[in-house]
């Protein structure tokens, strides 16, 4: 009787090794974001400070983490530029940028509503919330209003 009893417990620990080996990749399918928590963010070409700074982004651009290599996050923006950036210099709090030539910032989720705004290509707005396919953001500048997804690229 103890013999069986002792089968149990391995048993569920196969069963439940099997359920997160099924888990594990779909949760690691869905893409991790972070934010530019700095005024200025440098991306590099490697892992490390001594590596080149390429290019830099606002506080707030979004970017979506490819690897991660201890402090470092390997990150690729809207335009799929890839690049290495210091973890503790991002945060999570969600942002988009628009990645159209144009985007109209509304007064409520349809196209039928006032325009409140203008915004252009690579514009860095904070995420508020989202309802369907409109996305409701606050600009550099204060204004608060609802732009289409399918304009914007972020989280």
């Amino acid at each position: 009787m103890l013999f069986r009893v002792g089968r149990w417990p391995a048993l569920l620990l196969s069963g439940l090794l099997l359920w997160w080996g099924a888990l594990t990749p779909a949760m690691a399918a869905a893409p991790r974001m972070v934010s530019a928590a700095v005024d200025e963010l440098n991306l590099r070409n490697g892992p490390g400070n001594k590596y080149e700074a390429r290019w830099t982004v606002a506080k707030g651009y979004p970017l979506k983490v490819v690897s991660v290599r201890g402090k470092w996050l390997q990150v690729s923006d809207f335009e799929n530029d890839k690049a290495w950036v210091y973890r503790p210099m991002t945060n999570a709090t969600p942002h988009h940028v628009v990645k159209a030539k144009v985007a109209n910032l509304r007064r409520s989720p349809n196209t039928k509503s006032a325009v409140v705004s203008r915004m252009e290509y690579g514009d860095v707005l904070r995420t508020l919330s989202r309802r369907g396919d409109w996305v409701q953001v606050r600009t550099t500048g204060g204004r608060t209003g609802w732009v289409a997804r399918n304009l914007v690229w972020g989280w």
